[in-house]
């Protein structure tokens, strides 16, 4: 099974402070590190070093082509990667000294993707592959028509969860994946959105995949000292999907993806805290 990732690629500028800044407030950084990122960059980047077979669809400018050979040196297919005038996508991550984040994306290339670019990429696909999915591109939504037109199975990340949300065709959603914030948003739509199948994750308090109609199944959150929390919920994604096409059954998938969200906590920036499948193997053993 094929994963085609449509997804944002950014460079990430990550600032460390005391605090998240507050309205009307001037606080200086303690540091500055500059990193690639964006959510469907990171989960490309899980998802491979996890061991699945992703194709990553999306755009980058002139200033991105190190980007998509990173993608391509993690392991990912990237022909479904278009190059276009606009500059690459970016986003200011402000990180206090207990690891919480405040982040702004402004999408600049991840915004020039087009429905015809999507359409090629998803020329390659089978019944059976997936895609997946955020809300940091264009193209959504005739994404998930064509795919569910070639038989796919539709996964969505609604994140960042905001007004697009509800313009899209949600009823054609296998599965979502979100956090406590985003299952509230998801759940106050109501219809599909609100009754379909989604696995929450839930920080400390470990992770569920909920059915509706059936017991959900929960897995609790690895104990370990946060640094940066920034692409824990990619990581997680990347995982779980990956043990998915693996054929593991729900609760080691859910296992594995939370081994690997703990990991990348424990170490600064997005794509550089991914782990890769073997050091979620020594984890789990010592855990």
């Amino acid at each position: 099974m094929t994963i085609f990732n449509l997804g944002s690629i950014n460079i990430d500028r990550v600032y460390a402070l005391d605090h998240v800044v507050a309205p009307g407030e001037t606080e200086s950084a303690v540091a500055l590190a500059e990193h690639p990122g964006g959510k469907g960059f990171n989960q490309s980047v899980a998802l491979a070093r996890a061991g699945a077979a992703v194709r990553h669809v999306g755009a980058v400018g002139p200033d991105g082509a190190h980007l998509v050979e990173m993608l391509r040196g993690a392991g990912a297919d990237v022909s479904g990667i278009a190059s276009v005038a606009a500059p690459t996508g970016h986003a200011i991550i402000q990180v206090d000294a207990a690891g919480r984040n405040s982040i702004i994306v402004f999408a600049a290339a991840n915004g020039a993707v087009t429905p015809e670019a999507v359409r090629a990429a998803l020329a390659a696909a089978e019944p059976g592959d997936a895609l997946l999915c955020q809300n940091e591109t264009s193209a959504v939504a005739e994404a998930m028509r064509e795919a569910k037109a070639r038989g796919m199975r539709v996964v969505f990340n609604p994140s960042p969860f905001d007004g697009r949300i509800a313009a899209l065709p949600l009823e054609l959603v296998d599965l979502f994946l979100v956090n406590e914030t985003e299952e509230a948003g998801l759940l106050a739509l109501g219809g599909a959105a609100a009754s379909a199948r989604r696995i929450v994750t839930r920080g400390g308090d470990g992770c569920e995949s909920a059915v509706p109609g059936h017991e959900p199944v929960r897995v609790p959150a690895f104990r370990v000292r946060a640094v940066d929390t920034t692409a824990a919920g990619d990581t997680f994604t990347g995982y779980y999907l990956a043990g998915v096409a693996a054929g593991m059954p729900e609760p080691e998938a859910l296992l594995r993806a939370s081994a690997a969200a703990a990991i990348a906590v424990t170490r600064p920036g997005a794509a550089p805290s991914i782990p890769t499948s073997a050091e979620v193997d020594s984890f789990l053993l010592q855990h």
